[in-house]
């Protein structure tokens, strides 16, 4: 593979335009693609054979490809790569696409299409993904001369790469990659500097933390490659800091000024602290309702500071009194260097006693399996998650000291999101544990990506299943919002067996069904030395606490959760018995 921008050399046979694409994702660094083919990008898998230095990862579906690229941005930074056919390939893509939009991940797909004299004219497999997917991606493109193919895949890769990353998706038509390219393949661009804050704006930030009494950090997504200047910054003026869903990890967990996560099952000390806080120091977040609760009632009292990369994302949701529009790194470090650290006696000791508020679980259930877990994790270990009440749990139970070792949906909440994802990063890090918590639901969606460890021997990936019979979240919104009326959220009268289904793949499986089973079990799955699953069977009925309800302030949140409903598991097996003698 070409390094330092050289022309990838020779050319191998004639080349093509779906040679010279692998050319550019090589001339790239580029390594692995996630993908699976079909007859509209049947040309590109053949050039594959010419391009042995780019390993391709056959997952067992599109969305699969999408979310292990995720997972591979998400844990290194650097751009993930996922490829797919035409028509129902491409359209497989879509979701990943959106979630990578929505979590400002760079991904680069790309697609085959129908040759070009066929477009528009819905033929076998066609479908317009360009214009399905223009919503959802930073950028997208058709390639119409294969002359232009690596100029336009080089500038896709600046695009996603570049300002606030996203997906950009480059459509080739057949045609186009079996045509005869005479081009040279262009060097890669160099990454642009993220503009520098202006010093008005840095100023005005600095007079407001001078005269803070009740200030209070918020670091979001956008903070990861910040990490240790906001860790300086909020040292050097010993501010409590907050990380969101998608910042966790920008500042150590072991820090006594770090608070947690806010907004829907945030900390009772990270809600509260927003809630009286008279400054917020926002650092790379956009201020998304489940972080916010009711708008009117976010920071009532709060002067807003608000460091975004993204000048669209200032002041959309959150009335911001001082936006500084630039690099949170550059940003940090020039906020660190007017510091003048205040002692507030007062505020420390208030958020001392909301820090106290934090419960353990202690009782044989969802949070203790959840807790269980993450606290064997090393401080490299790579811990995703898919969506719904386990991830909200490893969210608020696991602790980080660094960055890119948390990876989930967090803007789309995309369930399937959490196997794929952890394949990809482990296959990133094949010397670091990835370590995957899904939900019985969730974990069904993209459970046929277990065919992928076993082909490509992956032996890093720990798949935890926390399986409560249910969709543990929406069955937990239909107990406090919906009078208990639970629709359609029991799973336990068809779930499969979880450690049969693995045994198939070739996945060793062991499972935990009491408290005092799980920790040899638990001991087990992390020694074997291959990529294994623990189910983790536990009640139904747990719920995750605190909890802001829809539509509520994060000062109304309910901080414990209520008592006890009557096991549902014997109203679900009534109710099933009962529709199928119907």
């Amino acid at each position: 593979m070409a390094d330092n921008g050289k022309q990838h050399a020779p050319h191998r046979g004639d080349m093509t335009g779906a040679k010279a694409l692998w050319a550019t994702l090589a001339n790239h660094g580029i390594s692995t693609v996630f993908g699976y083919p079909g007859g509209a990008i049947m040309p590109v898998y053949d050039a594959l054979t010419f391009y042995p230095e780019v390993r391709h990862v056959l997952t067992r579906h599109e969305q699969g490809a999408a979310h292990a690229a995720e997972g591979w941005a998400k844990a290194t930074g650097e751009i993930g790569v996922c490829m797919a056919t035409s028509g129902p390939g491409a359209t497989n893509l879509v979701t990943g696409l959106a979630d990578a939009m929505l979590d400002s991940v760079p991904l680069l797909a790309i697609t085959g299409n129908v040759a070009s004299h066929l477009m528009g004219t819905d033929a076998f497999q066609e479908a317009d993904i360009t214009g399905i997917t223009l919503p959802i991606t930073k950028h997208n493109y058709v390639v119409r001369d294969v002359e232009e193919l690596p100029r336009i895949v080089a500038e896709a890769i600046r695009i996603a790469r570049s300002g606030r990353p996203g997906p950009v998706l480059v459509d080739i038509p057949k045609d186009i990659q079996l045509a005869a390219f005479h081009s040279e393949i262009p060097a890669p661009h160099a990454r642009p500097e993220a503009p520098a804050p202006s010093p008005e704006s840095i100023e005005r930030a600095l007079e407001l933390l001078r005269g803070a009494r009740k200030p209070v950090i918020m670091a979001g997504g956008g903070s990861l490659d910040a990490s240790a200047e906001i860790t300086a910054l909020a040292r050097a003026w010993d501010i409590p800091v907050i990380t969101t869903l998608m910042g966790l990890g920008a500042f150590p967990s072991s820090d006594p000024l770090w608070l947690g996560m806010p907004g829907m099952h945030g900390s009772v000390a990270a809600n509260r602290a927003i809630s009286e806080a008279d400054v917020l120091l926002g650092i790379g977040l956009r201020f998304d309702d489940r972080v916010t609760g009711r708008v009117n009632g976010f920071a009532p009292n709060a002067a807003i500071i608000h460091v975004e990369l993204d000048a669209a994302e200032i002041g959309k949701i959150i009335r911001t009194h001082v936006p500084v529009r630039g690099d949170a790194k550059q940003a940090a470090l020039l906020l660190t260097q007017g510091a003048e650290p205040t002692a507030r006696p007062e505020w420390q000791a208030q958020i001392e006693e909301w820090k106290g508020r934090t419960v353990t679980p202690e009782t044989y259930g969802a949070g203790y399996a959840v807790k269980a877990v993450v606290d064997r994790l090393r401080p490299d270990d790579i811990l995703s998650s898919d969506v719904g009440q386990h991830q909200m749990l490893a969210a608020q139970l696991a602790r980080f000291e660094k960055p890119r070792r948390w990876i989930n949906s967090g803007g789309l909440g995309t369930m399937g999101f959490g196997l794929p994802a952890a394949i990809g990063a482990g296959m990133a890090e094949p010397g670091v544990r990835s370590v995957v918590i899904a939900g019985d639901g969730g974990f069904q969606m993209t459970a046929q990506e277990l065919a992928t460890l076993k082909m490509y021997d992956v032996r890093n990936v720990k798949i935890c299943i926390i399986n409560n019979s249910f969709l543990g979240m929406v069955r937990q919104w239909q107990e406090l919002f919906h009078e208990k009326r639970y629709s359609e959220v029991w799973l336990g009268d068809s779930n499969p067996d979880f450690i049969k289904l693995a045994d198939a793949y070739d996945v060793p499986g062991y499972r935990a069904t009491t408290a005092e089973e799980l920790p040899a079990a638990i001991d087990a799955w992390l020694s074997d030395p291959k990529s294994a699953l623990l189910e983790v069977v536990v009640p139904h009925e747990h719920g995750v606490f605190p909890m802001v309800p829809a539509g509520a302030a994060l000062f109304e949140m309910i901080e414990t959760e209520p008592a006890k409903s009557p096991d549902l598991s014997a109203q679900m097996q009534d109710a099933a018995e009962e529709a199928s003698e119907a």
